[in-house]
């Protein structure tokens, strides 16, 4: 009897906003002759709507190199240099990118997190991630995308801190967030005392949403450790390169809260 895999159910699922798109590149002399064993790596294969395209010497030998340029590139040469060195040497790379014929559930990133772990298992060293600008060694994508056995949103996105034109102002923006459908963060002008605040609002944003709640267009932000009258409004197109993705700008009003931090000066 065929095992059941466990549904990763996305609980906030509601129809609307965009649909997901994945897009992973594994690099290495990858055997994939084994069988795919279901009950290992959690994985019905590649689902619906995902293809998987296999590129080095004898087709499109030009690709492997695409992704080994550029800032991304070049930190990860600086942390990992052994890593990079052999992903340096691969003239093969597999690409798995589309969008899943069904988004209800997150069993196709199940599906796809447990194929990609069988892909490194033989014979892949490296996973790179532009969705979320980062580049993935085999040890930390099982550490922290497979062995949790659970969707762990917050792992698959990644929240990026930008300075402002005023020194004492940062950005807050994530990427990641087309994995789910589901439009990434953008937090413009966060003083000093606010950043752990809005760190937790993003954070809860990716969870919801990646667990399919969708944000309607003017919410208010209601946390008591932001000031009042914040909100919410859809902005950007997937062709954003600060993004990739459709994105949400949060609108905080710090009036209160510079009155309050003048009051007690």
């Amino acid at each position: 009897m065929t095992s059941v895999l466990e549904t990763w159910e996305r609980k906030h699922y509601v129809a609307g906003g965009d649909d997901p798109m994945l897009f992973y590149v594994v690099y290495g002399e990858i055997d994939p002759s084994a069988p795919l064993s279901r009950s290992k790596y959690r994985s019905n294969g590649a689902p619906d709507g995902i293809d998987v395209l296999s590129y080095g010497p004898d087709k499109q030998p030009d690709v492997p190199g695409r992704f080994r340029e550029g800032y991304l590139w070049n930190e990860f040469v600086a942390d990992a240099p052994d890593v990079a060195a052999t992903v340096g040497r691969c003239e093969h790379c597999m690409i798995m990118r589309g969008t899943p014929t069904d988004s209800t559930t997150l069993d196709y990133l199940r599906d796809t997190v447990g194929l990609i772990t069988y892909l490194i298992d033989h014979g892949g060293c490296a996973i790179y991630d532009p969705f979320m600008f980062r580049w993935w060694q085999p040890s930390e994508w099982k550490k922290q995308i497979f062995v949790p056995a659970a969707p762990v949103p917050r792992h698959h996105t990644v929240i990026l801190l930008s300075e402002e034109e005023k020194p004492s102002l940062k950005w807050f923006h994530t990427r990641g967030m087309r994995k789910f459908g589901r439009p990434d963060i953008s937090v413009h002008n966060v003083p000093t005392e606010l950043e752990a605040a809005v760190i937790d609002l993003c954070n809860r944003l990716i969870e919801h949403q990646a667990f399919g709640h969708v944000v309607p267009d003017g919410q208010e932000i209601k946390m008591a450790s932001l000031p009042s009258g914040g909100i919410i409004r859809h902005c950007g197109d997937l062709d954003d390169p600060d993004f990739n993705n459709v994105h949400i700008d949060v609108k905080l009003d710090t009036r209160h809260n510079k009155a309050v931090n003048r009051s007690r000066q």
